[in-house]
């Protein structure tokens, strides 16, 4: 198969950030790159545009990494506690998913997306749970939460 090599306009994922040169497959770069505004090809005239590109990622990843930072600093101090329906036993109804915490966390005035969590899976469990979150490609948090009863749990019986 044929490469070519163009150069990224805005970042892709799993390709690299906008100012890189790149050499992918002529079909990827024709049917999926191009069309979608996301790179043009390498050329003469183009080349006055890579550094002028490069710098533009340079100030925008310095911002990001700022706010990130910034959000950071915000999920250190903040306690979250999710009140969840239980039955008998304290056992939960339904679980806690990301979009609980990310929601909860928006009422908190912290902006964080889905996709930035690391939950496999959702939680189902009463107590304290942690959860890392990717603000950045070099910022990693450990959140803590902790999910309590709405209603009063009555105590186990003994016979």
């Amino acid at each position: 198969m044929a490469n070519t090599e163009i150069l990224l306009i805005k970042p892709v994922d799993g390709l690299g950030g906008e100012g890189e040169q790149v050499k992918v497959k002529l079909g990827y770069a024709r049917n999926y790159l191009l069309p979608r505004k996301y790179a043009v090809p390498v050329n003469r005239s183009n080349r006055k545009q890579i550094e002028v590109l490069q710098k533009a990622r340079l100030i925008r990843e310095a911002h990001e990494i700022e706010g990130a930072q910034a959000i950071a600093n915000k999920l250190a101090t903040v306690n979250i506690a999710l009140a969840v329906k239980t039955g008998e036993g304290g056992k939960m109804f339904g679980s806690v998913t990301t979009q609980n915490l990310v929601d909860r966390l928006a009422e908190e005035g912290i902006p964080v997306e889905k996709k930035q969590f690391n939950m496999p899976h959702p939680v189902k469990e009463l107590g304290k749970h942690e959860v890392e979150i990717k603000l950045h490609n070099s910022i990693k948090v450990t959140f803590a939460f902790e999910i309590v009863s709405e209603n009063i749990i009555p105590e186990a019986k003994a016979e």
